[in-house]
């Protein structure tokens, strides 16, 4: 692990509580491994790609690996990423949670990231997951629960430029976790893999049938120009936004500064 019990347990918030309504610590087909994806993210604002994504991913475990899925996770990035365009991270946990509650049988929002003071990097979230899940609830039936991340091959693109990533980070997410990949329009995802090779085996690519390209930096260009937004994100969602009155300002106005995060869009 990057972080240690310890560490992990020193960063978990007061009061935290880990989601585990919809987490299946007993498997229904017990010759297979266990699975949780985690999707870390913006989310600002959540779309129907990410949920897609989530779905996606479930097919592919069941009907091209050896995994049983047994969780799937969204895990929003704290206000300290400070990338552009992105609404406070209580309101970005709540449209997560929205999304998940009345649109998914299986998804959930862990908050733990989201309430962090200070950038965290996703190898240490993986490692929450190992310790809540595997070290705290000793996996499925005592069976070590196998955690990975799921992101859009953008993500696995910043991976294979030199300085994007560190070294360190790259081989714990990828040597010790893996990672399953969803195809996005404009990734040449055999080039994204030329400087991964050592990993290969550790990247599950998931191609779209039906090609999505919405993104949250569309969804928020359609706001800012007063424009519908219906049928991109759930309608309770852009309920939610309109209450808060959220991504009516240009994104100009917040600096990116965040590296090796571009998760989800």
């Amino acid at each position: 692990m990057v972080a240690s019990p310890e560490t992990i347990e020193a960063m978990t918030p007061p009061g935290y509580s880990f989601p585990d309504h919809r987490l299946r610590l007993t498997q229904s087909e017990p010759d297979r491994e266990p699975l949780v994806l985690v999707a870390p993210g913006s989310y600002s604002p959540i779309t129907f790609l990410h949920l897609r994504m989530a779905v996606m991913a479930a097919d592919y475990v069941r009907y091209n690996t050896n995994y049983e899925l047994v969780g799937s996770y969204l895990s929003p990035v704290s206000d300290a990423y400070k990338k552009r365009g992105l609404a406070p991270a209580c309101h970005r946990r709540r449209m997560c949670e929205i999304a998940a509650e009345q649109t998914s049988k299986f998804l959930m929002v862990d908050p733990w990231e989201a309430e962090q003071t200070a950038y965290v990097p996703t190898a240490v979230v993986l490692d929450h997951f190992e310790h809540e899940i595997n070290v705290k609830r000793g996996g499925c039936n005592g069976k070590r629960v196998r955690i990975a991340v799921l992101a859009g091959a953008d993500l696995i693109n910043t991976m294979s430029q030199p300085g994007v990533w560190s070294p360190s980070d790259l081989r714990h997410i990828l040597g010790d976790f893996g990672a399953f990949v969803l195809e996005r329009a404009g990734v040449n995802i055999d080039e994204a893999l030329t400087n991964l090779k050592e990993w290969e085996d550790q990247i599950y690519y998931i191609p779209q049938v039906v090609p999505n390209d919405v993104s949250s930096t569309k969804i928020r260009l359609l706001l800012r120009r007063n424009m519908s937004i219906d049928y991109l994100i759930p309608s309770q969602v852009i309920e939610y936004i309109e209450e808060h009155g959220l991504y009516t300002e240009d994104d100009t106005t917040t600096n990116e500064t965040g590296k090796g995060k571009e998760v989800a869009q």
